[in-house]
């Protein structure tokens, strides 16, 4: 069942884990730069002579000097505004720009000369004469040697602006590993605020998987009472069950409860193609919920990395999921019944798991989360609908009967159809209309806008007649609840049937009526047209699942025995799990059956033809036939509890 409290964000991108309840956590001391503080002032300083060497020559070119015989030639010509002398050094500015001399490309206007301590012109007059002033103060201001300083150092203060910036990225890059290979010290994760935590009331339908997780939370909450008795905390908690079945929404809720912090990762998250990132991963993570013990880790789908060690799949020793599986199994290891941290872990596949994770002092509890009975499943739709306005009348329990087999993810998300629906449809509050319309379009398919031929169409109703008569007519059967010739989904018509109570073990005598319902249809389309169509694609497909699983792993065949011939994990359907002769028989045995079956089927068809045809008809003229009008159609009453069902 999904969570009804926001998940917690991560601090950063590498952090594969969230947290709530956790305490702040001090700030990491900073680090130095990688690389040492002696290579970086061997840069600075070549840095500072190079750009000292380039400002002279900017320095040099910015007032040129000139011979003296220069000089006196534009005194002469009148061209000298004004002089600065500082001894025999002169500095000048011209009125007008001229050539530079000596053949150099480009004009000055301002200068340096030096006069000869022997020259005897008569400057003075000449100056004079020319009204050339003489300053008290430099033509040119020269920088001062702070300016220089200032200017050669700009570039060098550039490259460790670069330099820190690059080691920074280096040093969180890679999984949190150094420039130099060295892993970052661990940052505090990202904190939840102000969010409502999740306790078991938000849980339902499960009562006696709370029953087992409440020794961990009493644990979690008094812990010294257990350790007076000699009793250690359980190093992990193995949560197994199918999809949608509310595993991790249980671990919120012994957290929770429980009133202690709280980190969640998917284990796909902590693999990375670098080999070791992951094991770091997982080493910060219990570092940082053994910081504010006691704890809970949670991780989900840990079959991701926890898959049995050996396989084909492995790259020996080194692989990075291995590496990852070890390093969970070292931490587990390592805790002692004082440290208070608890691992939780969800997974869809216990039977996969490596041996190492599931032995007593690692996950030392397995507890299986099975999809709810009718109780539970009306418990679970209160919870999903306590924000949805209900209209008067709306009959959760009803709701909840025609369900089975449906999990608390399931239910949520026909809740959420519902309100769909009705804002669709421009209403203020969720009808039981709504929730029935909701159920179809999840359990049959959203409808389809599919104009089909007449013919087409007359024999898709037989097709869907046929399998709702036999289903009628067979002992012990599901009650048939609604038939459509209304294209959904990928079928063109469909049959919905279902048990009125919730049903764990089935005899061989209800999987052959399953079987001979599933090939209702195509026994229909034989008897009455004489052909075959590829409308019973996924009746096949369902006959041969149930088949496969009576003669291959449930005995229900006198020729292959009491034993399991196909393993029932399903990746390997005719996987070397049994002997090729033995492989064979099943085959065998698998078409004889289905084969006993058909021909049943179209005997039953034959012998209630008129029932067919009434069935069909009614099918044509009402596209839809809910329980009450599909039994009336065929003219059968519904057989009573004395009869062999509901």
């Amino acid at each position: 069942m999904p969570s009804p409290t926001p998940v917690p964000p991560r601090d950063r991108a590498d952090t594969p884990w969230r947290s709530e309840g956790a305490p702040p956590t001090p700030p990491p001391k900073k680090k130095g730069l990688p690389g040492g503080w002696r290579g970086l002032i061997l840069a600075a300083l070549i840095v500072y002579l190079v750009a000292n060497l380039v400002l002279s020559f900017f320095n040099e070119g910015d007032e040129p000097t000139i011979s003296y015989t220069e000089f006196s030639k534009q005194v002469a010509e009148g061209n000298v505004s004004k002089i600065y002398s500082k001894g025999d050094a002169i500095q000048g500015e011209l009125k007008a720009a001229r050539p530079l001399p000596d053949g150099d490309k480009g004009d000055y206007t301002k200068f340096v000369t030096q006069r000869p301590a022997f020259a005897d012109d008569e400057l003075w007059a000449n100056l004079t004469k020319q009204n050339v002033t003489v300053t008290a103060s430099p033509v040119v201001v020269q920088r001062s040697f702070l300016s220089n300083l200032l200017i050669s150092l700009a570039p060098m203060l550039l490259l460790v602006l670069l330099w820190v910036v690059i080691a920074r990225r280096m040093g969180s890059g890679m999984g949190g590993m150094g420039a130099l290979g060295r892993k970052a010290p661990p940052k505090p994760v990202e904190l939840e605020t102000g969010a409502e935590r999740t306790t078991f009331e938000d849980v339902a339908g499960i009562d006696e998987v709370e029953g087992e997780l409440n020794d961990v939370v009493d644990f979690l909450k008094n812990p010294q009472e257990y350790r007076k008795m000699g009793a250690r905390m359980p190093g992990g908690v193995l949560l197994s069950g199918p999809p949608g079945t509310g595993k991790t929404l249980l671990a919120r809720a012994v957290a929770g409860e429980a009133g202690v912090p709280f980190f969640s990762a998917s284990a796909s998250e902590f693999i990375e193609m670098i080999v070791g990132v992951g094991a770091s991963r997982v080493r910060e993570l219990f570092t940082e919920a053994r910081k504010v013990a006691p704890a809970i880790i949670f991780i989900d789908e840990i079959d991701t990395i926890g898959r049995a060690r050996g396989g084909s799949s492995a790259m020996g020793g080194h692989d990075e999921r291995e590496q990852t599986l070890n390093q969970i199994l070292t931490e587990m290891d390592g805790f002692s019944g004082s440290e208070g941290v608890i691992v939780l872990a969800a997974t869809n596949r216990a039977d996969v798991l490596d041996p190492a994770l599931t032995r007593p002092g690692r996950f030392d509890r397995m507890v299986v989360v099975s999809p709810p009975d009718r109780s539970g499943r009306e418990a679970i739709l209160r919870i999903h609908t306590r924000d949805i306005p209900l209209a008067e009348g709306v009959n959760l329990a009803q709701v909840a009967r025609t369900t089975p087999g449906m999990t608390g993810a399931d239910l949520a998300n026909l809740a959420n159809e519902a309100a769909l629906l009705a804002v669709k449809r421009q209403q203020t509050q969720v009808t039981q209309s709504d929730l029935s319309d909701a159920l179809e379009k999840v359990q049959l398919g959203a409808e389809r806008p599919l104009v089909m031929p007449e013919e087409e169409r007359r024999r898709t109703a037989h097709h869907e007649s046929g399998h709702a008569l036999l289903g009628m007519l067979q002992p012990g059967a599901d009650p048939v609840r609604k038939i459509t010739i209304v294209p959904r989904g990928r079928a063109l018509g469909v049959t919905l049937s279902t048990p009125d109570a919730d049903r764990y073990a089935y005899t061989e005598e209800y999987l052959r009526g399953r079987i001979i319902g599933a090939l209702g249809g195509m026994a229909a389309e034989q008897v009455v047209y004489d052909v075959i169509t590829t409308g019973a694609e996924n009746d096949l497909e369902q006959v041969t699942n149930i088949v496969r699983g009576m003669v291959g792993r449930w005995g229900m065949s006198e020729r292959i025995g009491r034993l399991t011939a196909i393993p029932s994990d399903g990746q390997s359907p005719y996987g070397l799990s049994a002997a090729p002769a033995t492989l064979d028989a099943v085959d065998h045995e698998m078409r004889r059956i289905v084969d006993e079956c058909y021909l049943e089927a179209c005997r039953l068809l034959r012998e209630h033809r008129p029932q067919l045809d009434a069935l069909a008809e009614a099918l044509l003229a009402n596209e839809t036939l809910d329980e009450a009008a599909a039994y009336a159609a065929a003219g059968i009453v519904r057989m009573t509890k004395a009869h062999g069902t509901d």
